[in-house]
């Protein structure tokens, strides 16, 4: 069971087993059809594809952030769609060094499958080393997966409205670009800044140069310097939308820093709320 990383090696000796699914999830932003055209054009023979609002997000609505979870029935019968069941292997890869692959990540270990790694080096590194790509659209057996959801996972804002209140013990991290947390560079909320108390840590610093992550004890040193004597059951992951976030969660699960949680509906969620404090600066 691989449950973190996989490198491109070991996929593509699995490529074709029944018992293994790649899931495609490239996507940008701000084209929210990019991903999906890219795949259509050219993805890792046998991939299906996940579209992040549509496939690893909920609806919006009026309380929540641009990127809610989704429902967790609709999700395990979409994976079972994929022809993922208890006993699959799913990997996942994107062209972002991993940002939207770990919220599937993280979206699959919430229903209990822990059977899910994600690519590491992605897109760019499948492509750098020559590796077989085809444009075929496949389309899997259905299986019926079964959800043992998990939702201690997660945190609500009214969570983090406790924390930053000192009602309750924890440590806020925020996965965005340091322009965006401070508040000098928005595009994405109508909102700028971050929530008091929060520390920035960049979700793109978890990697290296070439898009892989860094070694676990570079790892566990550049979280534990923000840390401190906060034991990491008490950490909270946000960022814009509860999608970057999953990315330092599966840094912190590959540290060896087990038990963070999710703010799954993150800043634009928290501003919500004109009543909720933001701050703006370092």
């Amino acid at each position: 069971m691989y449950d973190t990383l996989i490198d491109t090696e070991l996929l593509a000796e699995h490529i074709g087993d029944p018992d293994w699914v790649i899931c495609d999830c490239r996507f940008v932003l701000t084209m929210p059809e990019a991903g999906q055209t890219a795949y259509a054009e050219s993805h890792i023979p046998g991939a299906v594809y996940f579209h992040l609002d549509r496939d690893l997000a909920g609806p919006v609505t009026p309380a929540s952030g641009r990127h809610p979870l989704p429902a967790a029935d609709q999700l395990a019968a979409l994976l079972g769609r994929a022809g993922i069941n208890a006993n699959t292997q799913i990997v996942a890869y994107d062209d972002m060094n991993g940002a939207i692959a770990a919220r599937l990540w993280w979206l699959a270990r919430w229903l209990g499958h822990h059977r899910i790694a994600v690519l590491d080096g992605g897109w760019q590194a499948w492509l750098a080393e020559h590796r077989l790509v085809n444009a075929d659209i496949v389309e899997p057996g259905p299986q019926h997966f079964v959800s043992h959801c998990d939702d201690t996972r997660w945190v609500t804002s009214h969570e983090v409205l406790a924390v930053v209140s000192g009602h309750k013990p924890g440590r806020i991290l925020d996965a965005r670009a340091a322009d965006r947390f401070r508040g000098e560079n928005e595009s994405l909320d109508p909102v700028a800044g971050h929530v008091p108390g929060a520390v920035n840590l960049p979700f793109t610093e978890n990697v290296e140069t070439g898009g892989r992550f860094h070694n676990l004890a570079e790892l566990r040193i550049r979280f534990e310097a923000v840390l401190g004597d906060t034991p990491s059951e008490q950490v909270i992951c946000m960022c814009g939308s509860g999608v970057t976030a999953c990315h330092n969660l599966l840094a912190m699960e590959l540290a060896g820093l087990k038990g963070a949680r999710l703010y799954a509906g993150s800043w634009s969620e928290w501003i919500r709320d004109t009543e909720r404090p933001v701050i703006r600066g370092t």
